[in-house]
């Protein structure tokens, strides 16, 4: 091979190793300022104080409020026996009155005595009803009368004690050669032995049917917490026959529950159980625009006493059903003071003073345990 070509090939070789060493040279600096870059980026990420200037001026930070609309329930311990006792009371034939002994009594004609009500009348004084009956009896029929100048109405069967009804129950028998009445309620199965109960009259004929000038009594009893406890078409469920006459008290909000959906008792405490504390309570709003909220809350039979919760802040009543628990009425648009939600008697027994005393220990021994949206 010549010498020329031989110094043609070394100056290739040259060439070409002075391009790859200038290209590696190219390649490190620029992993060199890959990584600068990157050292740089990570260093100028910033503190917490940093983050916190690339949140824009006008951002606001809402807190939750408390919904006004939610009530606080609380413990209240109740004896488990005054599930016997109460508005709400079911007495029929299958389930029995226990009474106390101590029923808060008043005479009916004492009552109009003092409150000068001459415009009905009871049989004798001896005729006696609840206290707390009296007077929405005595406004119903107040009413009637200014309505219908109408002054003939007899309280013609009111409390009853266990004997007399068992001489009822024993007369209506002895009539009627059977074995069972559908007329007279079995002694202690009668509603009258509450002294929730009375039964209306007339003294021109005695024979109250709930008709002419009446029939405002029956159709607007529940204005004044009374229903008209057994009619025909329910006589499949009482076991009594078609009564105009019996009325019987259970409270405003029941009374008008019960009225406007065609429900006697036995019905409306089966319906009540289906609105347990825990589950959806039962609410409605009455031709007053007031508004109710009713649950049912299971009596703790293996112990003395019962924790039923109940509303803070709001009016309630508690009634036995007579059954299996409890029945809390909690009056929704009635806000109160704490210490004075439960404000009425939802016991038959007398002393005002020891019902007192135990809502009193009530509210001192609650605890909250829930909280229940109103609808």
């Amino acid at each position: 091979m010549s010498k020329q070509k031989i110094s043609k090939a070394k100056s290739i070789n040259r060439t070409k190793t002075f391009v790859e060493l200038i290209i590696s040279a190219v390649l490190i600096a620029a992993a060199v300022m890959i990584t600068k870059g990157a050292l740089d980026r990570s260093s100028n990420v910033g503190s917490t104080s940093n983050v916190q200037e690339t949140i824009p001026e006008e951002t606001v930070i809402i807190e939750e409020e408390t919904d006004p609309n939610k009530i606080i329930f609380a413990s209240a311990p109740v004896k488990t026996k005054d599930k016997f006792y109460g508005d709400l009371i079911l007495v029929n034939n299958s389930h029995q009155y226990f009474s106390t002994g101590e029923e808060d009594l008043v005479s009916i004609l004492e009552m109009n005595d003092q409150t000068g009500r001459d415009f009905f009348t009871a049989v004798d004084y001896d005729y006696t009803i609840l206290r707390p009956v009296y007077e929405p009896m005595g406004q119903m029929l107040e009413d009637f009368y200014k309505l219908y100048n109408n002054d003939t109405i007899i309280i013609y069967g009111s409390f009853r004690s266990t004997d007399f009804q068992q001489k009822l129950y024993e007369a209506d028998l002895a009539e009627n050669g059977s074995e069972d009445s559908t007329l007279v309620a079995k002694p202690g199965f009668s509603e009258h032995e509450t002294g929730y109960a009375f039964d209306l009259s007339e003294t021109e004929n005695y024979d109250y049917m709930g008709t002419g000038d009446f029939a405002w009594i029956n159709e607007n009893c529940y204005k004044y917490g009374f229903v008209v406890r057994y009619t025909k078409a329910k006589e499949n469920i009482t076991e009594i026959r078609d009564e105009p006459w019996h009325f019987r008290y259970v409270g405003i909000p029941h009374a008008f529950y019960m009225t406007k959906n065609d429900l006697c008792l036995e019905e409306y405490i089966d319906l009540l159980r289906t609105h347990p504390y825990d589950g959806e309570h039962l609410t409605f709003t009455d031709d007053q625009n007031k508004n109710y909220e009713v649950y049912f809350y299971a009596s703790d039979d293996a112990a003395e006493t019962t924790n039923v919760p109940v509303p803070t802040g709001r009016k309630y009543d508690i009634s036995g059903n007579n059954v299996d628990g409890f029945i809390v009425t909690v009056y929704t648009d009635e806000i109160v003071e704490p210490g004075m939600e439960h404000t009425t008697e939802a016991s038959t027994e007398a002393s005002t003073e020891t019902a007192s005393e135990e809502s009193s220990d009530a509210e001192s021994d609650s605890e909250e345990v829930e909280v229940i949206p109103l609808t």
